[in-house]
């Protein structure tokens, strides 16, 4: 029998409940966080105010503001939540070890033999609560056999299946049936007394028993199976609106017509495909802070509390074999205020030299105020590095031509212009197999790649210096070369012409750019000296003419 113990967290307000505890005053009005989906602007999180104006997730701001006048919205902010959940999950490792986040807005526990230090489930789930009314948070929590049970628990325990509101769904009432029901008296005149619900009470319709995950789901709606939304809707067109209507049913026609994968998460739920909970690995981190007893302000006195900062930041990244790919530095200043700069390398390094040069030519950006307090350098990406090994006497002039072969000279300059201009801006080309000419080179980042090993292919004919895309040349429409054209304004005379050189396209794909079909390039002369790469396209899908490509010199 399986002993396992899944405790899935749900925080339907983490948006809005993180800039709550940020900035109290939202919490009387209501709020909403907006993200943009498919160039259109709508709700990601609600407060309790807005949803007790009516407001619900995923509905247009428009239609928002229309029903709520005094919304106030804010922008989303993924990164921002994302480290908001990792500190929750921080914070949940008091609970179990095995903790890992669940989608954006969620957290799964592996409570496996940890519930009897709290007292037992249900006392675990009342200090979970009591914690999240401490921090200001909304959660919903549901605990069972399963992380695909406790999922369903935490998000769909205590609804009702609702039906497809369609012409063709049999069990919907009409309005005129529902009101001739029986009026219920009121409990002050004889009537029956409202249910007493306690926490306890409360909490137990989100803890499945041990081994009884098909009573604890089969009330719920089939969404609780993590369906995509078009088969839940497919299902709830058959009739099929509760997770107990699908167990009921052979599993091959639900395969069938729905696809393996719901029968995947029916298993999952069920106990019978294993779905583990895998902890997150702690990021390695790499930083250091050094806190000044007076305010400082001059760029001399930031360089020595770098040249201070920046060792201590290379020893911790040189014991764990790894090596600064960008670097930020941050001051904060006495007035609360934080200004920081970051600077990315050509290549990773664990050198101070290298790292101190390129933020000297960034300390102008940062605003010292009213005086800088402290200062922090962290690493903010790294990359591993493998151990050299020291070489002997005999291989000392090898080990010097490698050196000198790989040195790090214009690893430097392109880190000290990506630092101006952005290293994505910095570009170098390597050579590509096609008979194509714009396409025999490929263009990549710099600071991402290394130098092509070797010497560029050469190619009969050679290639012009400069190519560019086609440009039309009024020229006589037929083959051969014109004794004069005009192209860019200029009349032109030809002098000499080397050619032609026939270049056909590629067949298997449809390029714009060549559907003028086959093309004979010639290398022209002309009267002022020019050398310029001409051709004549044959006409494809488009009408045949002359155009010029590039450029000899």
């Amino acid at each position: 029998m399986n002993d396992r113990r899944i405790l899935s967290l749900w925080f339907p307000s983490l948006g809005a409940d993180r800039l709550i505890r940020r900035e109290p005053q939202l919490a009387e009005a209501p709020l909403a966080i907006v993200e943009e989906r498919q160039n259109m602007q709508v709700l990601s999180s609600l407060n309790a105010a807005a949803r007790a104006a009516g407001l619900r997730v995923g509905q247009p701001v428009r239609d928002a503001h229309a029903m709520c006048a005094g919304l106030l919205t804010r922008a989303r902010s993924p990164e921002a939540e994302a480290a908001f959940l990792s500190g929750l999950r921080r914070w949940a490792g008091k609970f179990s070890p095995w903790v890992a986040p669940e989608g954006e807005d969620g957290l799964i526990v592996d409570l496996t033999g940890c519930a009897h230090l709290f007292g037992g489930e249900a006392p675990l789930l009342g200090v979970v609560e009591q914690d999240c009314n401490d921090l200001g948070l909304a959660v919903r929590m549901g605990l069972a056999d399963t992380r695909g049970a406790a999922w369903a628990l935490a998000r769909f325990a205590g609804q009702a299946a609702g039906g497809h509101r369609s012409g063709d769904v049999i069990d919907q009432e009409a309005p005129a049936t529902r009101s001739r029901a029986a009026r219920r008296r009121h409990w002050t005149k004889g009537g029956a007394a409202p249910p007493v619900t306690s926490t306890t009470q409360v909490l137990s319709h989100r803890i499945a028993a041990p081994g009884q995950m098909y009573s604890a789901l089969s009330p719920l709606p089939v969404a609780a199976l993590r369906l995509d939304p078009e088969i839940a809707r497919q299902l709830d067109r058959l009739g099929l609106r509760r997770v107990g209507d699908l167990l009921g049913q052979p599993r091959a026609g639900l395969a069938r017509r729905f696809g393996r994968g719901l029968v995947m998460r029916l298993d999952q739920a069920m106990g019978s495909a294993p779905e583990p909970v895998s902890p997150a690995k702690p990021a390695e981190h790499f930083a250091v802070r050094l806190t000044l007893p007076d305010p400082i302000g001059l760029e001399a006195d930031i360089l020595a509390g770098i040249d201070r900062l920046l060792p201590r930041l290379c020893e911790s990244l040189k014991a764990k074999a790894r090596a600064a790919r960008r670097v930020r530095l941050e001051a904060f200043r006495s007035d609360h205020g934080i200004a920081s700069v970051e600077v990315g390398l050509a290549r990773p390094t664990q050198d101070p030299d290298r790292v101190r040069g390129l933020l000297a030519l960034k300390l102008d950006e940062i605003d010292a105020g009213f005086g800088i307090d402290v200062l922090r350098l962290e690493a903010m990406q790294t990359e591993p590095v493998h151990e050299r090994r020291a070489t002997g006497h005999l291989d000392a002039g090898q080990a010097v031509r490698d050196r000198l072969a790989a040195n790090t000279a214009l690893d430097d300059l392109v880190g000290r212009i990506g630092a101006r201009v952005g290293l994505e801006a910095i570009t170098r080309l390597h050579p590509a197999e096609s008979h194509i000419p714009e396409k025999t080179a490929k263009v990549l980042a710099a600071a991402w790649s290394e130098p092509h090993a070797g010497a560029w292919p050469r190619t009969a004919p050679p290639r012009p210096l400069l190519v560019w895309p086609p440009e039309v040349v009024q020229a006589p429409d037929r083959p051969a070369t014109p004794e004069s054209f005009r192209w860019r304004g200029q009349d032109h005379a030809v002098r000499r012409a080397l050619g032609p050189e026939r270049i056909a396209p590629e067949w298997w794909l449809d390029d714009p750019a060549w559907r003028s079909g086959v093309r004979d390039y010639w290398v022209v002369e002309t009267g002022e000296g020019r050398r310029l790469w001409v051709f004549y396209g044959h006409g494809g899908t488009m009408s045949s003419g002359w155009f010029c490509q590039g450029s000899f010199a």
